[in-house]
């Protein structure tokens, strides 16, 4: 049931020191190298945030949003896509696809003015009628900025202008067979590496029909790092296809682990080279299951999945012997802790905030307490939602446009305020999918398309919150 190969080849003693260190003091997570993070820490580069985590380490957010006190700074038109952009250095990313042409806009994050756009065909086509725009969001290094589009195109542009630095076609190259709902992976970069979640397969499987995933078979190719200056593959590693959950990095004891939610199985690899250190399997039977969510993990290593369709949620624990052991689970049990669809909960202080529930009928915001998998409070009536964390605080946005501010306690559903629209022609219309991401003071949130810009930064004179 699982592998670990440079775990297993190490001495037990050696890694059980590392690992009762990496309890003891509390390891420093991180998405990315250090010195590959933006000089600006108030950004959101990238797929929930600097860290994937879905929280925003900025403070001094307005906690009125009644009567025109969350101002609207601008508003756009969006194509089709259900991805959400991102934004750092005073400038938006939004990619989206209007008429066949998949486009990435460069927008001045202050007045939403289009520095610069980007287009390319794109011919996808949804085999269950959901739009045909991106899934993906941006990524932002540098002078690089990184999409990848639903139909499969890996682009690299510069961020001045826009010009192509290069492209792979990973539908072609690699031989992907369409998913349920196209590609809806975020890249990731570690060091130099771009890791990219591809999911290609052999030349028999390539012949099989859009969505015959029972069918296809894996080449090893559910994972390539390509070279993020030149495109050119460092290595190919996974034996499985691709999902709809994002790449998640982690340091523990000095030591970045890669966490892969692939179809099947949650992997965990080396970056550096691709190496299999980890596998658990944890799908549901439903051929149009799919995973979603990216995982969540803690400082001490821990790993937490969840799904929708028919196993909840689970948490993993990576042990001296080099597998990963069940903390607690939803398997087998009735009412299950969490339920997630789309949503990539957040994690604070010990509890886990998030959407549980697969239709809107059902669907709760809950909070549940990590350690136990206890259900700490839970609110009906909101339809799905998603959460973005930020200065204490959880940014609500239901799928039908209401948005809320709720505080983050584990004790009781605490609602602070939501917004009033000033504006007729300002609802957000569903679906409203992305989760909102928060960017030096700007707060961005993306319905059916829309696009809106709120100032979430309280001016100095605001009164602060009590």
């Amino acid at each position: 049931m699982f592998r670990a190969n440079k775990f297993a080849a190490q001495s037990n003693i050696a890694i059980a020191i590392r690992w009762v260190a990496a309890c003891l003091i509390g390891c420093t997570l991180v998405s990315s190298n250090i010195a590959d993070e933006p000089e600006s820490s108030t950004g959101w580069p990238g797929f929930l945030g600097l860290h994937r985590d879905g929280k925003s380490p900025e403070t001094g957010i307005r906690t009125d949003w009644t009567k025109g006190r969350l101002p609207v700074l601008w508003k756009t038109d969006s194509g089709d896509g259900y991805g959400i952009g991102s934004a750092a250095s005073g400038r938006y990313f939004h990619f989206d696809s209007v008429d066949g042409l998949a486009r990435l806009r460069c927008l001045n994050a202050v007045n939403g003015k289009e520095i610069w756009r980007f287009e390319y065909e794109s011919n996808y086509e949804d085999m269950y009628g959901y739009d045909s725009g991106p899934r993906a969001s941006p990524l932002i290094d540098d002078n690089r900025v990184y999409i990848y589009g639903v139909e499969g195109t890996l682009h690299c542009l510069n961020t001045n202008d826009g010009e192509k630095l290069w492209s792979v076609d990973t539908v072609r190259k690699f031989g992907v067979v369409q998913n349920f709902f196209g590609v809806g992976s975020s890249p990731i970069l570690h060091g130099d590496a771009l890791l990219v979640m591809v999911g290609g397969s052999p030349k028999a499987s390539q012949a099989l029909p859009p969505g015959a995933l029972d069918q296809v078979k894996s080449d090893g190719t559910g994972v390539v790092a390509f070279d993020k200056f030149t495109g050119e593959i460092i290595y190919q590693a996974i034996d499985d296809l691709a999902s709809y959950s994002s790449i998640r990095l982690a340091t523990v004891d000095q030591r970045v682990i890669a966490w892969a939610w692939m179809r099947d199985r949650l992997y965990g690899f080396d970056p550096m080279d691709g190496e299999e250190l980890f596998e658990f399997p944890w799908r549901s039977r439903k051929l149009e299951s799919v995973n979603a969510m990216t995982p969540v993990v803690t400082l001490a290593g821990d790993v937490f999945l969840s799904d929708c369709y028919e196993k909840g949620g689970v948490l993993l624990r990576p042990n001296v012997s080099g597998t990963l052991e069940v903390v607690w689970s939803d398997q087998g049990k009735r009412e299950k802790s969490l339920k997630t669809h789309w949503n990539t909960p957040v994690l604070i202080d010990g509890y886990l905030y998030g959407c549980s529930g697969r239709h809107s009928s059902e669907a709760e915001l809950r909070c549940v307490e990590l350690a136990t998998g206890k259900v700490t409070w839970s609110k009906k009536g909101l339809g799905r939602t998603t959460v973005t964390a930020v200065d204490g605080h959880l940014i609500v946005l239901g799928e039908r446009g209401e948005l809320r501010l709720v505080k983050a306690v584990p004790t009781k559903y605490a609602e602070v305020t939501r917004w009033e629209i000033d504006q007729p022609d300002d609802k957000l219309r569903y679906p409203a999918w992305s989760a909102p991401i928060v960017s030096e003071g700007r707060m961005y949130v993306r319905a059916a398309k829309q696009l809106i810009c709120f100032q979430l930064a309280r001016d100095s004179d605001d009164k602060k919150p009590e």
